[in-house]
């Protein structure tokens, strides 16, 4: 009849979810990409839309321009399912050293999927403040993550005499945090076997009340 609205059939409507969330997946791909290899500062909304085969509005609807789309990047990392299931994994363990194995091996696996991306956050961070708030929130789902850990630890009566999941947390966040892997990986040329090694002994040796005759990363 006139003056009504025909409805969208539903196969349609689909199709048209279907295509958002590519074209945003495909943004999202590319300001990764591009933010990675020419830093924030040197990456145009252009070279975005580009590299993502779209046009230049569209990654303004989809993101609001670069700064949205770094916030968007890393709070979806943050809120990401693998993240939910690691915090599930976590609560189910039992076991200590187990529990600071997992922690260095996901911690580190993490740090070399976003590192290429981190170093271009962490040096246009002090120049442009929507890129430091999101570092903040980069580092606050880590610090999330490792205050899990360490509060894990105190309900298996694991830590040492004399230290809360709060020290705890400090603990593994001074040896777990982007800047310590910086440190190892780019200053040091530690390679992944090294670092891990040394964590998971300086870690058991830190944090645990009975750190000795552990069988270690091996």
């Amino acid at each position: 009849m006139t003056g009504m609205t025909p409805r969208t059939p539903p196969a349609a409507s689909g199709r048209r979810a279907e295509y958002a969330q590519a074209t945003r997946d495909a943004i999202l791909t590319a300001a990764r990409q591009l933010f990675a290899e020419q830093g924030f500062f040197g990456t145009r909304v252009e070279d975005i839309a580009r590299s993502a085969r779209v046009a230049p509005a569209t990654v303004y609807a989809v993101g609001g321009g670069k700064s949205g789309l770094l916030r968007e990047l890393i709070e979806t990392a943050v809120r990401s399912e693998e993240n939910a299931a690691i915090h599930a994994r976590i609560e189910d363990m039992r076991e200590p050293r187990e529990l600071i194995r997992f922690i260095i091996t996901t911690s580190q696996a993490k740090f070399t999927d976003w590192s290429a991306l981190m170093r271009q956050v962490v040096a246009a961070a002090p120049q442009e403040p929507s890129v430091r708030e999101s570092l903040k929130t980069a580092e606050q789902g880590l610090h999330d993550g490792l205050a899990h850990i360490a509060r894990r630890l105190a309900d298996l009566g694991a830590l040492r005499p004399g230290m809360d999941a709060e020290q705890a947390t400090d603990v593994l966040w001074y040896y777990l945090n982007n800047s310590s892997y910086f440190t190892l990986t780019d200053t040091l040329a530690w390679p992944a076997e090294r670092i891990a090694s040394w964590l998971y002994d300086t870690l058991i040796f830190g944090l645990l009340a009975s750190p000795l005759a552990d069988p270690g990363m091996g």
